[in-house]
């Protein structure tokens, strides 16, 4: 069931740049490990409800029901600029500075929770995804779309982990320089502005 294809294809799609990476990147750099840690089972536990939702056919639901699927969708897009504009002024939940507010890891998690599940197309993935590794035999359909899935979702979180971690371990030289701040603000809300035009182009 788990072969190295849907494996291969999995760790791809899950390491290929996104909010949820973006997010946990910015976390690690801006907040530490442990803030990390929030930020990557924030946006894991989404794809976990996106999961959830294919199995139950709100995935197809979104797919057939055009009005369902452009209200998700542009309430995405709108928090994906408002996140470019925070990021960019330095006031929002991704913050490029020493952390001295009172922000909670559980305000972090649910910030990337928002982020990931605010993409209706994550859903509709996992219908198009999924089903290209199954038996077709609809007996096993769940057992299968269960390990799948699940196998999809903890990579999902193990790849996460590693950016966050990897973020923090540069946090403090990065910290350190005004010019490095910077910069990383600059791109990381460049790219959840580029990630909200490219979620609210027509065939995106």
């Amino acid at each position: 069931m788990l072969s190295p294809e849907f494996l291969l294809t999995a760790f791809i799609v899950v390491v290929a740049p996104g909010t949820g990476v973006v997010y946990t990147l910015a976390t690690g750099l801006g907040r530490g490990r442990v803030a990390s840690l929030a930020a990557a089972t924030g946006c894991t536990g989404a794809t976990v409800l996106h999961l959830g939702a294919a199995l139950i056919g709100l995935a197809a639901l979104l797919h057939t029901s055009a009005l369902l699927f452009l209200i998700v969708k542009y309430a995405g897009v709108a928090y994906l600029i408002w996140l470019a504009i925070q990021t960019l002024r330095d006031k929002g939940p991704v913050r490029f500075e020493p952390d001295r507010s009172a922000r909670t890891l559980w305000q972090t998690a649910w910030t990337g929770f928002v982020i990931n599940v605010l993409n209706p197309k994550i859903s509709i993935f996992f219908v198009a995804f999924l089903p290209q590794f199954m038996s077709g035999d609809p007996a096993r359909s769940l057992a299968e779309i269960l390990v799948l899935g699940g196998t999809f979702v903890v990579l999902t979180f193990l790849v996460f982990v590693v950016y966050g971690q990897l973020a923090s371990f540069v946090r403090d030289r990065v910290l350190a320089s005004q010019r490095a701040m910077a910069w990383f603000r600059r791109v990381t809300a460049a790219a959840f502005a580029m990630m909200g035009a490219r979620l609210a182009l027509p065939d995106a």
